[in-house]
């Protein structure tokens, strides 16, 4: 039987830059939230903050839980 050829793995490319746009999106999404909550509310600067940090922690758990994922994934001795 013929072995097929071994090319790039597309899938685990994606998966790996994805963990870059984690963070920042996580935090994108918490500023505009809090931004338009506070100018809607008029409680400046105060839910901004909040949700920043919201979106900071957001962004930071689900980085390292793609991390270990990643690295639970890898195969030994690459």
């Amino acid at each position: 039987m013929e072995e097929k050829p071994r090319g790039p793995d597309f899938r685990r490319l994606a998966e790996l830059t994805s963990i870059g746009l984690i963070l920042p999106s996580s935090i994108a999404v918490g500023l505009f939230m809090g931004y338009y909550l506070d100018r809607w509310l008029g409680t400046a600067p105060w839910l901004l903050l909040i949700f920043t940090v919201l979106g900071i922690a957001s962004g930071l758990l689900s980085l390292f839980r793609a991390l270990r994922k990643e690295m639970k994934d890898e195969p030994p001795g690459d």
